[in-house]
């Protein structure tokens, strides 16, 4: 009896039971996790290590994570080579602007979709599904031509106007998360609404939107990343005029060489000054999930991006 016992709390100790998780599993657990969070921390620490480098340390096979002395002057040649305050005043409309935008419409289209009866209401979201499954690059011709034709090339305007009509980057998806947040919600608060003689777009912006503000920030944040990140669609629209700091980058060492011939023919010499801007330019999105990290996890886990 006492040996049956013995095995039976080694067992719950080692593997767990309904209650509590074993020791194996919580080291397994805790294996996959630091091996996930190593995945993704190793080019971001390989970024700092090499942000600090000097020439020598560069050129210094031995020296791979820790350099002998910090080149502050690295982050300053970037902060010069990136146009940092241009290029960051261009990304904050561009991403600002559309995720702002992406919220409202996207939000409006997708209460449109979950509480509004209308015709054809399924076969208008079963297009808009069919929209998010086309590749951009196959749209991107069609694109230019209507930008050209409305003479919106080369301004912010070719980005923020697909924002404002509720599509834009990812657009499709941000109708689809507020649609199935809001068909989540319960049907008497918009009969409520109904019956004291509000219109379906009082229903929206006083009933439905205080509620949604988990699926708000979820996709507020999502749209400023993806368009803070996107070059694609940007290089085509914008070309070489008023740049956001995903386009600087591509543009650094030509203007490195501007500045300072002697390093051309020297392509490799500039790595240390491509990690400095590589991190001013990932700062800024980094700062605003860092501050709202606590809101977006619970919104994930509201609007059921997590099943």
């Amino acid at each position: 009896m006492v040996w049956r016992q013995w095995v039976d709390w080694t067992r719950v100790l080692l593997f767990g039971d309904r209650e509590r998780k074993g020791i194996v599993v919580l080291a397994l657990l805790y294996l996959v996790l630091i091996d996930v969070a190593l995945m993704y921390l190793t080019p971001f620490l390989y970024m700092l290590s090499t942000m600090f480098k000097t020439t020598a340390d560069l050129l210094d096979p031995t020296i791979k994570w820790v350099p002998t002395s910090l080149a502050w002057d690295n982050l300053k040649l970037a902060w010069q080579g990136l146009k940092f305050p241009d290029a960051l005043k261009n990304s904050l409309i561009v991403s600002g602007g559309s995720a702002v935008g992406q919220v409202f419409f996207c939000s409006l289209t997708g209460y449109a979709f979950g509480r509004l009866k209308f015709p054809g209401r399924n076969a208008l979201f079963l297009l808009l599904i069919f929209s998010f499954l086309i590749p951009p690059q196959t749209l991107i011709i069609p694109l230019y031509v209507l930008f050209k034709n409305l003479g919106l090339l080369g301004t912010h305007w070719g980005i923020l106007l697909p924002a404002l009509l509720g599509h834009g980057v990812r657009g499709a998806l941000f109708v689809i998360i507020f649609r199935q947040f809001f068909l989540t919600l319960p049907k008497e608060l918009e009969d409520a609404a109904l019956i004291d003689g509000a219109g379906p777009f009082r229903v929206y912006w006083r009933v439905m939107i205080p509620l949604a503000k988990p699926a708000i920030l979820v996709v507020f944040l999502f749209s400023f990343v993806w368009h803070w990140n996107e070059t694609f669609v940007t290089g085509m629209l914008l070309g070489g005029k008023d740049v956001p700091l995903s386009l600087s980058l591509f543009n650094l060492n030509k203007v490195l060489t501007g500045m300072y011939p002697e390093t051309e023919g020297s392509f490799d010499l500039n790595e240390t000054v491509r990690m400095a801007a590589s991190f001013l330019i990932i700062m800024p999105p980094l700062l605003v999930y860092m501050i709202a990290q606590r809101w977006f996890v619970e919104g994930v886990e509201r609007t059921g991006l997590v099943e």
